[in-house]
């Protein structure tokens, strides 16, 4: 069995209309991707997995949907301003740009950049001579931090005071409106808030196709708890977060945890969870600890009370927050790393096939007719009947055997042949991806049938 490097993701990916280069016919832009028709739908639905497992599945928990512009003073509340940076070198022979963090951790994986300082990196860059991965030289500056904050103008003259950016998170969101969730959901602590949304960071990346990119989309969930509770929720939502992506079908053998030894400032304790993608380990989630921060910061900064009343012991305090993140982009990368493989069939024969859980797959169910001029006036009649319950589509062209094909390629879960029986018998046949075993079914058991396989 086979499975896929990069450079064949990224051509599958653009061949069956998954993720496309963003604006590809002016040349593109570097790191934007589009999603296409299919993967637009496997994006909605690991959106629709994340509600069901954190939103509907958990108790006091609230989905809000925040701005991307916010006041200014938010960011400079939350330290983005002043402290979200990264450390960045540039080469003096080719003068391209990198991150000292990343030419440490390529270079050698027990590393670990981030426990460095600033001065412990460019002395262990220039110590092993590590070489720019664009012209093959070792001669950088020095590191220099560049703030990754998107700035843009709100009004119609260009003044600092109209300054406002794109958020580079979404936490913020959650932490602005606690007050107003806990007011009108009347509810007590622990409670969480989730959001999922579009943030942008203007950073360095690395090309690894949608790993890492200016604009991405995150599932934020932020627990406000008591301090005392705190780590024991830690340790909950780091346990919760694997077992969310072994419901998604991601393998317990390619994730691992990496407990951070630096932590930020505002941070009592972090973790990410990886997945070992195939240009190796990369983060897919992260559970940290963020104490009492932010809401106080937010309190400082306005004036205005983020101080919790708890009737049942009669105190005021600041909750703690306990902070899970997912990086939807990367998940849905690491969705296709696990599931597409090349399988070698009896006689010789091969087929691509998505080995995705059935809940989802982009398209649920494909209607072939056997032969169009017999059977498609009746296909057609089916297709329409199950789209008012799953995505379906329908395919008549060519011979049934490279329509199977097609549908195992993009994870369709069953297909169904539209047949002489199905005149004769009200019966269809019905075929499973993984298994390609086939069954009759009738069809008045069939949106039944389908709807508890899926």
């Amino acid at each position: 069995m086979k499975t896929f490097n990069m450079d064949d993701l990224i051509a599958y990916c653009n061949q069956y209309g998954f993720i496309f280069q963003g604006s590809e016919i002016y040349g593109g832009l570097a790191n934007t991707w589009d999603y296409g028709p299919l993967g637009c739908r496997l994006k909605n639905n690991l959106k629709d997995a994340w509600r069901y497992f954190f939103i509907q599945r958990r108790d006091s928990s609230y989905e809000i949907d925040a701005d991307i512009l916010m006041n200014p003073m938010v960011w400079k509340a939350s330290g983005h301003l002043e402290g979200f940076s990264d450390p960045l070198l540039d080469c003096k022979e080719c003068q391209t740009r990198h991150r000292a963090d990343d030419l440490i951790n390529d270079f050698d994986d027990t590393a670990n950049a981030d426990a460095m300082s600033q001065q412990e990196m460019i002395a262990f860059i220039r110590s092993k001579g590590i070489a720019c991965p664009v012209c093959g030289k070792s001669n950088f500056t020095d590191i220099r931090n560049f703030n990754l904050m998107f700035a843009t103008r709100r009004g119609v003259t260009d003044d600092s005071a109209n300054t406002v950016y794109l958020r580079p998170e979404n936490a913020q969101g959650e932490y602005v409106n606690f007050l107003n969730v806990q007011r009108t959901m009347r509810t007590k602590l622990p409670f969480s808030i989730g959001q999922i949304g579009k943030a942008f960071r203007n950073e360095i990346t690395p090309g690894n196709f949608t790993f890492r990119t200016i604009e991405f989309e995150q599932m934020e969930y932020q627990t406000f708890c008591k301090k005392g509770d705190d780590e024991g929720l830690y340790k909950y939502f780091k346990e919760y977060g694997k077992e969310f992506f072994q419901y998604l079908g991601l393998s317990s053998e390619h994730l691992r945890y990496h407990d951070h030894e630096k932590l930020a400032h505002y941070a009592k304790a972090a973790c990410d969870i990886e997945y070992l993608f195939p240009f190796g380990w990369g983060e897919i989630n992260g559970t940290h600890n963020r104490t009492d921060f932010d809401l106080a910061r937010h309190q400082e900064y306005t004036g205005k009370t983020m101080e919790y009343f708890d009737a049942n012991t009669n105190e005021r305090y600041i909750p703690y927050v306990i902070e899970s993140t997912y990086g939807l982009d990367r998940l849905i990368l690491a969705v296709l790393c696990e599931n597409l493989v090349e399988e070698e069939l009896e006689g010789g024969d091969t087929r691509v096939v998505l080995r995705i859980q059935p809940f989802l797959a982009p398209i649920k169910v494909n209607i072939l007719p056997l032969i169009k001029k017999r059977h498609a006036d009746r296909a057609k009649e089916y297709h329409h009947m199950l789209s008012k319950y799953m995505m379906v589509s329908y395919d008549e062209a060519g011979n049934i055997g490279k329509r199977y094909r097609r549908g195992d390629a993009i994870g369709t879960p069953f297909a169904i042949t539209i047949d002489d029986d199905t005149i004769v018998n009200n019966t269809v046949t019905v075929r499973e991806r993984d298994s390609m075993e086939q069954i009759t079914v009738s069809v008045s058991d069939l949106v039944p049938y389908l709807i508890e396989r899926i």
